[in-house]
């Protein structure tokens, strides 16, 4: 039995990767933003031995989620399953005065890597939008060019697949790797979304428990557990390093040696 967090658990693809764990008798561990997703998430996943809080727009409730996640660990495996999408006309500040995007898709699985202690594995949800993802890390923010949610989307989702193959670089003893789901049919995929729900989750659930040699590997990104080639600019460690640093301004928060 391993004892895994998955972030964004309250529904869609979370919730699925959450249950089928629990269901197959792990310790599971739960996040949602609020109470009143956190009672969700616990109605939908009984079985689960905890649930945690914090809004990923907040940094302050980031560090205090890290904290709560922390007390009930230690884990073998988080699963940074939370995002939001880029359907948006304009940029969204957060309270922090950070993009909105960029904050949950991006510093928040970072913080939460950073503060919590290190699991054996590490599993970072991604997107096949990636590969239009542009690493424009001198305006992470979009302050200086116009507005593009769809890129300010994919871009975040390259820095999730850098942010994955950075920590797989840096901690050879943690399996760390990026997941792309698929287009799923969730309240994000769309009322177009191609995919099931079990589709989305089978990959995270193979890489978190699976002794297979083929998923016993750090730094790869996935899909349907396809090992794939993810968009170049993910596998430059000074582009790598810079996110870090600038992820380690943003939150003051360093990832640890």
């Amino acid at each position: 039995m391993a004892t895994i967090l998955v972030t964004g658990s309250s529904d869609g693809i979370g919730r699925q990767t959450a249950s089928s764990l629990a269901a197959d008798g792990h310790r599971v561990v739960l996040h949602a933003r609020n109470e009143e997703r956190a009672a969700q998430a616990l109605a939908a996943v009984p079985q689960a031995a905890a649930v945690v809080q914090g809004d990923l727009t907040s940094l302050a409730e980031t560090r205090a989620l890290a904290e709560q996640a922390a007390a009930v660990g230690p884990y073998d495996v988080v699963i940074h399953n939370a995002g939001v999408g880029g359907g948006q006309d304009a940029p969204v500040r957060t309270g922090d005065g950070l993009e909105r995007i960029f904050q949950v898709n991006v510093l928040a699985p970072y913080v939460l890597t950073a503060l919590i202690p290190w699991p054996a594995r590490l599993v970072y949800l991604t997107s096949g939008l990636e590969s239009g993802g542009v690493p424009r890390l001198d305006d992470l923010q979009w302050q200086g060019r116009d507005w593009d949610g769809m890129q300010a989307y994919s871009d975040s989702k390259l820095y999730d697949v850098m942010l994955a193959f950075a920590v797989a670089r840096r901690r050879p003893e943690v399996l760390s790797n990026a997941v792309d789901p698929g287009w799923i049919k969730t309240r994000m995929g769309g009322a177009g979304a191609t995919d099931e729900l079990p589709a989305g989750a089978e990959t995270q659930l193979w890489l978190a428990t699976s002794d297979d040699p083929a998923a016993l590997v750090t730094g790869h990104y996935f899909k349907r557990r396809r090992d794939l080639r993810a968009n170049p600019a993910a596998y430059r460690e000074e582009l790598q390093e810079e996110l870090l640093a600038a992820c380690a301004e943003l939150s003051g928060v360093k990832l640890p040696d």
